[in-house]
């Protein structure tokens, strides 16, 4: 492997931990959550041809409910709007 290669699924990595403890507190003030919830931020990857290339999916489990909400978008790129937008869609549909 050479010394130019990123994993960009290692772990470590300070900007992305810290991007996604932003993404879990902000899910938390759009749902106003308890702190006991479960707050899970991940980024995949997708290869078909109707598929964003990335996106983050946030799962909030809760009360023995569980939501989801993707936004297609790399974890790096998702803004406090962006997680605010995808809940408030959620809700009202």
């Amino acid at each position: 492997m050479s010394a130019a290669f990123h994993n960009p699924l290692a772990r470590g990595t300070s900007d992305i931990i810290a991007k996604a403890r932003s993404i879990k507190q902000w899910a938390r003030q759009v749902l106003a959550i308890p702190d006991v919830a479960v707050v899970s931020v991940n980024e995949i990857s997708c290869a078909l041809p109707d598929c964003p290339p990335k996106e983050t999916v946030i799962l909030v489990m809760s009360n023995g409910d569980t939501i989801q909400v993707s936004i297609h978008k790399a974890m790096a790129d998702v803004l406090e709007h962006d997680v605010t937008d995808a809940f408030r869609a959620l809700q009202h549909s």
